[in-house]
């Protein structure tokens, strides 16, 4: 399995991912607040906005950019193990989808539940209980459109994290994908089941700060200078997270430029037990044995 990644390829998607999140948190603030649940309150809310469509607007704005950074992530990390190739595939997928559903979502929402409660608000009081059904549907619609776009983008997040665990990006970024995907599929659940509930209300506040901590990680992976011993000699990769560490000693820096784990080190040192294969491993100025494999940083 090759496990290299290129550091300057994660800074279009963290850059996406990071801008993405932070702005549709900002927008979101300006949204119309209140019991979102209690209906006949909400409403009149609703109706009273002046800027409800610039906001949903520019939510799904917001939302495009995170995740056109989610497939620049899957393609940045592209070519690694089948079952991660397959994770990746099945990813792209589930944010193409997601993209679709959230513009369902903001499109129920942004315009059609707006219309309904609108009409309600402005309808005489006879009309007003067929007025406030409708809105009430449409409500009940949004419910389910959200439910499933945050389930299709637990999934994607999920299949992101696996991809990114195939690679030595830090492990930790991955967990914290996870969590993220977690925070998504139980919004999905309570969506469909609870409506825009407290509890839901707190999965959705889990989502944004996991999410803010792993992109803003990732965006720090991406712009890291790389040092030394995070270098290619002669096609193996030596990682500052530790994972290979190997060079003839006709290379080797000095002892004193070593970090501490590598020091004492003579013509092989190794890092997590991790040694290259005599097929793979050879000193400059020596042919590479048959069968003998490279890789790129």
């Amino acid at each position: 399995m090759d496990r290299t990644f290129d550091r300057p390829s994660l800074r279009l998607p963290a850059t996406l991912l990071l801008a993405g999140q932070l702005l549709y948190v900002v927008v979101t603030l300006l949204h119309t607040g209140g019991e979102a649940n209690h209906h006949s309150a909400i409403f009149a809310a609703y109706a009273g906005s002046a800027i409800w469509t610039a906001v949903h607007v520019t939510q799904f704005g917001c939302m495009a950019v995170m995740l056109a950074g989610l497939l620049a992530l899957f393609a940045a990390v592209d070519g690694q193990a089948d079952n991660a190739r397959l994770a990746g595939r099945f990813g792209v997928a589930a944010t193409t989808a997601t993209l679709a559903l959230y513009g369902a979502v903001l499109a129920v929402d942004g315009v059609a539940l707006k219309q309904a409660v609108n009409a309600w608000a402005n309808a005489p009081e006879a009309e007003k209980a067929a007025r406030f059904a409708a809105a009430e549907a449409m409500r009940w619609l949004e419910w389910g459109t959200r439910s499933y776009a945050n389930f299709t983008l637990g999934l994607a997040v999920v299949s992101a994290a696996a991809v990114v665990r195939a690679t030595l990006i830090p492990r930790a970024i991955a967990y914290l994908m996870m969590l993220s995907a977690v925070s998504y599929l139980a919004q999905g659940w309570l969506a469909g089941t609870e409506g825009f509930s407290d509890t839901h209300t707190i999965a959705i506040i889990l989502a944004e700060v996991f999410n803010a901590t792993w992109m803003t990680w990732l965006l720090v992976v991406g712009w890291r200078t790389v040092p030394w011993h995070a270098r290619a000699f002669h096609g193996h990769v030596v990682d500052h997270a530790g994972v290979l560490a190997w060079w003839p000693a006709s290379v080797s820096p000095t002892i004193s430029e070593r970090p501490p784990a590598l020091r004492g080190c003579g013509g092989a040192c190794l890092l997590r037990s991790c040694r290259p294969s005599p097929a793979t491993r050879h000193e400059p100025g020596r042919p590479a044995s048959a069968g003998a494999t490279s890789s790129t940083p």
